[in-house]
């Protein structure tokens, strides 16, 4: 309890003497003292550094999604919130589930008008979500499997409940450009394994139980994978379990498409082609159970509106007996989202708090593909993304970057901060002015950046859905993704002022008198 009762003194002293730390004018003002400084000044390196060694030591193992280690990291930090009196939106259960699956290679038994094939030599069972057992006598023959603005496969064609059949590639224009675009540079319904994810969702969308996906390229790469996986028996990357079944999806070759539709290269016209078609698939895939640690503080005027808060709580565990503790990934935008909470809730006994709701989301399974914040906008958003007001992503914000050969070490990179909102990327400005000064680097917010930070955590699930996001990020290090990313090599100065930047930007967020504004939403 020593966290709650020392939030209590702070907020006795700031209501009795109303000191301040710094002279700086804060952006909002009231009938009441809303000047920020004095509760940043509760996020000191000292407790950052506490909680920090603590956080990333071998205890907590690594904290591997779905691993000992991570679920005491969880219980860690529903400890830290219930002593500093935060409560959780979802009333005393702190924790959000998040349903995990451990996926293994799946063999498929397929025989078409009496005659069988073989796994990995003529099928793959790409994707299923549950084991299967069918005899069917059509399918629904979808051309391209291209459902797009000005071109669609699936016109005039029923395809909910059924299997389809599907091919690569997409039709040409009389000048060989591809008709969807208009030019002949690859699309999304093109392009390798974008071209099998649009053409799987474009089956999905229409309500199809199941795709037959012809491919002979990628069919070559992904066999040999398949069948390794399978020969060893090892289970394979995480992924998210949907709320829903997903479909089932087979990549074949030529041999099962043309004993389906013996004119399928020549005729992309769709059509229901009869046949007796019987499959049995195995699923072997193994359910894992994780958890998001969400607790929230109620605005005071706007309570409907919500800023997110996040960081991800896990990272890589422990390999070759060694503890990946993962401090400054993501160890440090934890810590961080602790010291922020803390300032709020200080603010809030001392009779200030904010207008707007804050939502302290700590996402698991980052590390193995946004698992967790998928989950949270996805699946289940505790609160609706359209009252999503912001987004402010923390991972990586207590080391500097060796790359980076000018200007001064109190930096941050910005991602993603006028991707959606102009407003936003302003108020972001105008709040590090005015309160801690820290030099804004914008490298790997060009669209052109070849490591793609943009997509590649956990705020990206927010923007997909034009809820306006910053994220915050020191660069990569020689400890980045290894064990000798420890909490003694951690900057705690600038970590201090990093956790302080973003408590005033959310501070602003949370009580300017006009919502972060959209002006550049993108298409959904």
């Amino acid at each position: 309890m020593k966290k709650l009762i020392l939030l209590w003194c702070v907020s006795l002293i700031i209501t009795s003497c109303g000191t301040s730390t710094k002279s700086t004018a804060p952006v909002s003002k009231s009938k009441n003292d809303l000047s920020p400084v004095k509760y940043a000044s509760t996020i000191t390196s000292e407790e950052l550094k506490d909680m920090l060694f603590t956080y990333a030591s071998d205890e907590f193992e690594g904290r591997e999604t779905g691993e000992k280690g991570q679920k005491l990291a969880v219980e860690y930090l529903k400890t830290q919130y219930q002593q500093m009196g935060i409560a959780s939106p979802l009333g005393e259960n702190y924790f959000q589930e998040v349903p995990l699956e451990k996926q293994k290679v799946a063999e498929a038994q397929l025989n078409v008008n009496g005659n069988s094939f073989e796994n990995f030599k003529d099928l793959i069972a790409v994707a299923v979500s549950e084991s299967v057992d069918m005899s069917i006598k059509e399918i629904v023959y979808v051309g391209y499997g291209i459902d797009g603005d000005n071109y669609s496969d699936y016109k005039n064609i029923d395809v909910k409940g059924k299997i389809v059949l599907a091919k690569a590639g997409e039709p040409l224009d009389a000048e060989g450009n591809f008709i969807t675009s208009g030019d002949k540079k690859d699309t999304k319904w093109t392009n390798g394994r974008q071209s099998l994810s649009s053409k799987s969702q474009a089956a999905m969308e229409n309500g199809a139980k199941g795709l037959l996906y012809l491919d002979e390229n990628l069919f070559s790469r992904y066999a040999p994978y398949f069948q390794r996986q399978a020969s060893s028996g090892s289970a394979g990357r995480l992924s998210l379990k949907s709320k829903e079944d997903s479909m089932m999806m087979l990549m074949i070759n030529k041999n099962v498409a043309s004993a389906l539709h013996s004119e399928i290269m020549d005729d992309s016209n769709a059509k229901v082609i009869n046949t007796n078609l019987n499959l049995s698939i195995e699923n072997n895939s193994i359910n894992v159970s994780s958890e998001n640690v969400v607790a929230f503080i109620e605005g005071s005027e706007k309570p409907e509106e919500i800023i997110v808060l996040s960081a991800h709580l896990d990272h890589e565990g422990v390999k070759n007996e060694k503890v990946y503790n993962g401090a400054d990934d993501d160890g440090s935008g934890t810590v961080a989202i602790l010291e922020i909470a803390e300032a709020f809730k200080t603010a809030q006994l001392a009779g200030n708090g904010p207008k707007r709701s804050i939502l302290f989301l700590h996402v698991t399974g980052e590390e193995k593909g946004l698992l967790g914040s998928r989950h949270y906008t996805d699946n289940d958003p505790i609160f609706p993304l359209q009252n999503t007001v912001a987004n402010l992503n923390i991972d990586m914000i207590g080391r500097t970057d060796p790359k980076r050969k000018e200007g001064n070490r109190n930096y941050v990179y910005l991602i993603g901060s006028d991707k959606l909102s102009s407003d936003l990327h302003n108020l972001s400005e105008e709040v590090n002015k005015k309160y801690t000064n820290v030099e804004l680097d914008y490298t790997y917010n060009d669209e052109n950046d070849p490591n793609r930070y943009y997509y590649r955590s956990d705020h990206y699930n927010f923007a997909k859905n034009n809820v306006p996001v910053i994220f915050y990020f020191n660069g990569t290090h020689a400890d980045y993704h290894k064990h000798t990313d420890t909490p003694d090599k951690i900057e705690y100065d600038l970590l201090e002022n990093r956790t302080r930047l973003v408590f005033h930007t959310a501070w602003e967020i949370a009580n300017r008198e006009g919502r972060i504004v959209v002006d550049k939403a993108t298409e959904q």
